[in-house]
């Protein structure tokens, strides 16, 4: 499944960063000791395809919205994409409160290792940390919830057909805010770096 950056393709290489600071020091018997506050966010780098059709929607969102965050869909591994069977809206099967890791969903198929998710009633993305079947059952996610789930909101995912996860982010400031002509025909923004918006 392709993915599209304001209507252009994304071009691999992509990279998608978990940033969870880590704290790290060694003891006076030189143990280590490791601890994190549980903050995280996704961040994003890539380059696009640009061409005729998109190269003025991609000047024009360099410039503009770069104090507020915007929305795409969340690129998926191309295999987990596939591998996929499950509706991409599922029911919640229990209620879960924030700081736990797993959630009970009522899945109609498979959910994928390393899939990409979110829930109805907030904004951040997980990623599913072990596969399941059709069924109801706990899927583990990282990071920990950070709100918490009810019966009455649902659980968004996606297959190569369909996505109900998107990204809300803010665009890094240091990215260039203008276009370069490569070949006197095609531009490019260079790479692009998306910071998750943790609203």
């Amino acid at each position: 499944m392709a993915h599209y950056y304001k209507g252009a393709k994304i071009l691999a290489p992509l990279s998608i960063a978990s940033n969870e600071p880590v704290y790290d020091v060694d003891t006076v018997s030189l143990s280590k000791q490791r601890a994190t506050q549980g903050a995280q966010r996704w961040e994003l780098a890539f380059t696009t395809a640009t061409s005729d059709a998109t190269e003025a929607d991609m000047l024009v969102g360099v410039i503009d919205g770069i104090t507020s965050a915007e929305t795409m869909t969340m690129p998926q591994l191309p295999s987990v994409d596939r591998s996929n069977t499950a509706n991409v809206v599922l029911p919640i099967g229990a209620n879960a409160s924030a700081g736990t890791s797993a959630v009970t969903v009522v899945s109609d198929g498979v959910i994928s290792k390393g899939s990409f998710v979110k829930f109805s009633n907030h904004d951040k993305v997980y990623m599913v940390l072990d596969g399941m079947v059709a069924g109801t059952a706990p899927i583990s996610i990282y990071p920990k919830l950070r709100k918490a789930v009810t019966t009455s909101d649902t659980f968004n995912t996606s297959n190569s057909s369909a996505s109900a996860v998107s990204l809300s982010y803010y665009r890094d400031v240091s990215n260039l805010r203008g276009l370069t002509f490569t070949d006197g025909i095609l531009s490019s923004t260079g790479t692009v770096n998306l910071i998750e918006a943790i609203i």
